[in-house]
């Protein structure tokens, strides 16, 4: 559960970031490399996310709603 709160606060608000956020992850168990993987997965997905909705790219048709 910490990984999605974590995952979630550096999607909606990156500028609230704390050393706190990445020590909470790791006194859940997680080590450093897994941190930097949570961290670069959602920062991706953030990018093509916004560089996709900059260029008006729309979603395919298999993602719209029925």
């Amino acid at each position: 559960m910490e990984m999605l709160n974590y995952a979630a606060k550096l999607t909606e608000r990156p500028a609230d970031m704390i050393a706190g956020d990445v020590e909470r992850l790791r006194n859940s168990g997680y080590k450093d490399r897994a941190i930097l993987d949570i961290n670069q997965i959602v920062a991706y997905f953030a990018y093509v996310n916004r560089l996709a909705d900059g260029l008006g790219v729309d979603l395919e048709d298999f993602w719209t709603k029925k």
